[in-house]
């Protein structure tokens, strides 16, 4: 399996190479040459594995520059008891025909947990395949999740260094506790005076100064990511998808070769593009739900075809999706468009220039084909928290109450009864403020994060993640906020 960049103008790369250097020298993103196929008696099949088996059946039809045995190595070690627990994605069944997948049992309590904890070993295995002898320097731009489960992989691993760049006033008070308090020798954490988009064009435009890259990769240095644009990151998330569905099976909830709807909470694009992928490899999936929060620019694209992120900002209470700029609809308009780089690239150039661009109505039809877009407010996010827990005695977070309330949506409007998955992507400790408030309709008492914490155990009687309460006692290592225009500054003070 080779991979291409989305804007045509590089060669083609193994997987290793890929990953390796995360984003592709024009700009662009990897994506697999081909799209592999699954036949349904190997999907399920699966119905018998544990999890880190089913990971290896997927990743060998993508990196195929790994062998069976070092993916195997990699997934065991990624996915150990001692980090997930026994069953790294549970399938809970909340009601006769909706599911939720918990894709938040790791040590970050979020679905990141997933990729990155995968990811570092995949790199390192990579790196050595391609001879890269200079030190991998992991940027990251996060909205809140990715920040902590990147350094958390990340930490320590040799011939890597990470330097992770967060909305100082974007993200919620767990998790930027999680960021600053990050131990390791090759790690770095800023908060930018800014929000994810400016993070995020901040470390893109780090990675598409050549002249600056020329200079550090002289002094030892190598660029990538840790970010979805990465399909390192990408690729382990596809697995989960195919796991859903054959516990679906298992359960009883459809029989093998039923259809099947997934719903996700996204902002970057990244985790619903995975179920693209899936449903491209024959995983019999119906339509891909995609929820959005306020900041609702997705699901303007799927209904109108129209990007456009000159619109306002807000800052909400599921703050891992406030965001205005999804990098990985660019891999999805690859696909849509026939792999018509040409036409990618000017999108991605007027998004850019004019901060909007519009599909033509052949690939609009395709992607609504595929894809409902449907947003949720605040006072939806919270009534569905509370009403969910009244009803089924299910807590969930604000992502996934996103989701819930989007599919709810879909189901009114279109009276589709398919059985559905949603995807949960936060343990609800992460934003335990948010969650009591929706539970008491009435703002907690305290601001102390940590009593927060064991408000939300008293009240609901569910298990805090031990890793979370530990952060209380844990010393403040990085404290630094700066604009966002002094990220590259940042990123050449710490490496020279």
């Amino acid at each position: 399996m080779l991979y291409v960049s989305t804007r045509g103008k590089t060669d083609l790369f193994s997987a290793a190479h890929a990953i390796t250097r995360g984003l592709a020298a024009d700009g662009g993103l990897f994506v697999p040459q081909n799209i592999p196929a699954m036949r349904m008696v190997d999907i399920k099949a699966m119905e018998r594995k544990p999890y880190t088996e089913r990971a290896v059946d997927v990743l060998l039809q993508y990196l195929t520059d790994f062998s069976e045995d070092e993916l195997r190595e990699c997934v065991n070690a990624a996915y150990a008891p001692e980090k997930f627990g026994d069953n790294p994605v549970p399938l809970v069944q909340v009601n006769d025909n909706t599911g939720v997948l918990e894709l938040w049992h790791g040590p970050t309590s979020a679905f990141k947990d997933m990729a990155l904890q995968l990811l570092p070993h995949l790199l390192t295995r990579s790196m050595q395949k391609t001879g890269e002898t200079n030190k991998v320097v992991i940027l990251v731009a996060t909205s809140g999740d990715t920040g902590k489960a990147a350094l958390e992989g990340f930490a320590d691993v040799p011939g890597t260094q990470i330097i992770v760049f967060y909305p100082s006033e974007g993200v919620s008070d767990i998790q930027k506790q999680q960021m600053i308090t990050q131990a390791g020798k090759n790690v770095k954490v800023f908060g930018i005076e800014g929000n994810f988009d400016d993070a995020q064009r901040g470390v893109k435009e780090i990675f598409g100064n050549t002249a600056l890259s020329d200079e550090l990769e002289k002094k030892g240095y190598t660029f990538s990511s840790a970010n979805s644009i990465n399909w390192g990151r990408l690729v382990p998330q596809i697995v989960y998808y195919f796991s859903a569905y054959v516990d679906a099976v298992k359960a009883g909830k459809i029989a093998a070769g039923d259809p099947i709807n997934f719903v996700v909470p996204t902002g970057n694009f990244g985790d619903i593009l995975a179920g693209y992928y899936a449903k491209l490899m024959g995983l019999p999936i119906d339509r891909l739900l995609c929820a959005s929060n306020s900041n609702n620019v997705l699901t303007d694209f799927i209904n109108t075809g129209v990007y456009d992120r000159r619109r306002e900002f807000f800052k909400t209470v599921s703050p891992s999706m406030d965001i205005l700029v999804s990098s990985n609809l660019e891999r999805l308009l690859y696909s849509v468009t026939e792999h018509d780089a040409a036409r990618v690239a000017d999108y991605m150039k007027r998004l850019n220039t004019e901060g909007h661009y519009e599909i033509d109505s052949d690939d609009l039809k395709q992607i609504q084909s595929q894809f409902f877009g449907a947003w949720v407010d605040e006072l939806e996010t919270k009534e569905a928290i509370g009403r969910i827990y009244n009803d089924y005695h299910y807590l969930m977070d604000t992502h996934t109450a996103v989701a819930w309330r989007a599919m709810e949506k879909y189901r009114f409007l279109t009276s589709d009864e398919t059985y559905t998955v949603v995807l949960s992507t936060a343990s609800p400790y992460k934003f335990a403020d948010s969650v009591l408030a929706a539970l008491d309709d009435a703002q907690p008492q305290s601001s102390n994060p940590f009593e927060l914490l064991q408000k939300l155990h008293a009240d609901t009687g569910t298990e805090i993640p031990p890793r979370m309460l530990a952060l209380e006692n844990l010393p403040v290592l990085h404290s630094e906020v700066i604009p966002a225009d002094k990220m590259e500054l940042a990123v050449v003070k710490n490496l020279v």
